[in-house]
């Protein structure tokens, strides 16, 4: 492209910022490189020669300076950067002379250095020097020559998987198959991984489709994606791969008075066990509001349960797997902040995440974590977070490696006494095979929630309607009382109700309605009930236990 006098002037008046950089002369042919190596490593920029960095005025170059500083910058490009780059380089008429304009491109071949084997990166208008080794790796992430998700697990076998949390991605993945194969509810839960693995695929065993699942590679070795989704003691293999929660008293980070804090062993676990986890916190530690005139009408938490969905999901899938740091999340009495390890990736910008715009950072776990967690993965999520009317702020902090969500909370509940549940009133109930509890207070929106609307495509929920042997017809023997029923049932609710009328397990429960064995299954086919008065526990003092049932009311 041709430059402009007036291009020159704008980009002049912008002053020094991180991708542009001005010099009077090429004095020293190292530092040039070290700055394009900087911006290389980048996101581009700029370099305009003909300026001074101190004042902003113009010192025009000759026609014989112009075609030296030419060919100078050439040479930088391909003696001092390593691996070489191509420059576009423009001039530009000033008064008095010229200027000459070098365009650096982002490189594809990061980490680029120079001729002493230096990485640098852009500083804000400064450059510096780049020793971390998660630094650099993120740098050959965002180029494609470097997958972390797909990255050898030492010494970890098929063993250290979750047989449960196999089955759930099995199921979700191949429902369409293993329906057609009649391996469904009792068959399914009885057969072994390998017999579901050659339903799937006849004359595989686990290890042989783990293997064409990209699970498991070439070398017999797991992958990272594999251990995080599934793995039985995930941070055995990857310590740093957690989260950390406190709810603090108070406004400030440096508290020391909590209200919950969950430890790194409570947080021990794959990626569906801390999404549990995670989403047991917030129910335990937010505002449960009232939506209906009724006080004893079903609330819901005061940020919404789909939105706290989206953000804690995308930290999850999206963090950065080369910064060795956990997600932090902290709730404080007026905002919740979910810090995620590294910056947006791909140059993306916040404004691109608004909009809408998905480029997932780890593909390969993104791809596949869409079996297991409430999420789609199409790049709307936040953009309905933000339709939820909240205040929320995103942060990608360069100078920390983070990317950090504010939601700000409404300090007007605190006082709103008629219109506020009381978290210390909530129960909870065990997943069965989960070292963590969920709260009967879960926020349900009907348009999320398999069972609240029929109509909803949620992968958990395996096409139910299709079923061998489920009968979606409401039973006759069904009876509504209208002063204690306040919840209208589906088909399938009031066929769990009547199901129980001798006391059932979680898992029968489940089994039962058709679906998966997830929270948001329990939820609808558990929770809500015994929360509308349909269902009542068989040890109702001891929530959490292990021999937990659930019998007609």
């Amino acid at each position: 492209m041709i430059m402009t006098t007036e291009d020159i002037l704008r980009l002049r008046d912008l002053g020094e910022i991180s991708k542009v950089q001005f010099k009077e002369r090429i004095l020293d042919k190292y530092d040039i490189g070290c700055e394009l190596v900087a911006m290389s490593n980048y996101r581009g920029g700029q370099l305009v020669i003909g300026i001074n960095d101190k004042t902003g005025e113009f010192n025009p170059l000759s026609y014989a300076e112009v075609q030296e500083t030419t060919n100078m910058l050439g040479n930088i490009a391909s003696e001092n950067v390593v691996p070489s780059i191509l420059l576009d380089i423009d001039t530009a008429q000033v008064e008095g002379g010229s200027v000459v304009v070098a365009t650096i491109k982002e490189g594809n071949n990061k980490p680029y250095h120079d001729n002493k084997g230096i990485v640098w990166i852009k500083n804000g208008a400064d450059k510096r020097k780049v020793f971390d080794n998660a630094e650099l790796a993120e740098m050959m992430s965002e180029c494609g020559s470097f997958a972390p998700d797909e990255a050898v697990v030492k010494d970890a076998t098929l063993d250290d998987l979750d047989e449960d949390t196999l089955k759930v991605f099995l199921q979700n993945r191949f429902s369409i198959v293993l329906e057609k194969k009649g391996l469904v509810g009792d068959a399914f839960h009885e057969a072994s991984l390998d017999d579901i693995a050659n339903a799937i695929a006849k004359g595989h065993d686990l290890n042989k489709l783990m293997r064409n699942l990209r699970f498991i590679r070439p070398d017999g070795s797991l992958t990272v994606a594999a251990m995080l989704l599934f793995g039985k003691y995930t941070q055995r293999w990857l310590p740093v791969m957690t989260a950390k929660c406190i709810s603090f008293v108070g406004n400030h980070i440096g508290g020391k008075q909590f209200r919950d804090k969950v430890n790194d062993a409570d947080m021990e676990g794959n990626l569906l066990h801390q999404f549990e986890t995670i989403m047991a916190f917030f129910t335990r530690n937010l505002k449960n509001v009232q939506v209906e005139k009724e006080f004893n009408s079903l609330g819901r938490l005061e940020i919404p349960y789909s939105s706290l969905v989206e953000f804690v999901v995308n930290a999850l899938v999206h963090r950065s797997l080369n910064w060795n740091a956990p997600i932090r999340i902290f709730i404080f009495d007026n905002r919740v902040e979910i810090h995620s390890p590294g910056i947006l990736p791909n140059g993306l910008q916040v404004e691109d995440i608004t909009n809408g715009t998905s480029m997932p950072r780890n593909n390969f776990l993104f791809s596949n974590a869409i079996y297991l967690l409430p999420y789609t993965g199409a790049g709307t999520g936040i953009q309905r977070a933000l339709e939820d009317g909240l205040q929320v702020e995103f942060k990608n902090d360069e100078r920390i490696h983070e990317f950090l969500i504010t939601i700000k909370r409404n300090p007007n509940l605190e006082a709103d006494s008629d219109t506020i549940l009381s978290r210390n009133e909530a129960t909870t109930d065990t997943i069965p095979g989960k070292n963590e509890t969920t709260t009967d207070t879960f926020d349900v929106t009907p348009d999320t929630i398999p069972g609240k609307n029929e109509t909803t495509t949620d992968t958990f929920d395996v096409t139910p309607d299709t079923r061998p042997g489920k009968n979606e017809a409401t039973p006759d023997t069904f009876g509504v009382t209208p002063d204690t029923r306040r919840m209208k049932l589906t088909p399938k609710q009031k066929d769990v109700v009547n199901y129980c009328n001798v006391p059932r397990s979680s898992r029968e429960i489940l089994e039962r309605a058709g679906v998966s064995y997830h929270s948001k299954n329990i939820q609808t086919y558990i929770t809500d009930l015994v929360e509308a008065g349909y269902l009542e526990r068989t040890i109702p003092e001891r929530p959490s236990d292990m021999n937990q049932k659930y019998r007609k009311k």
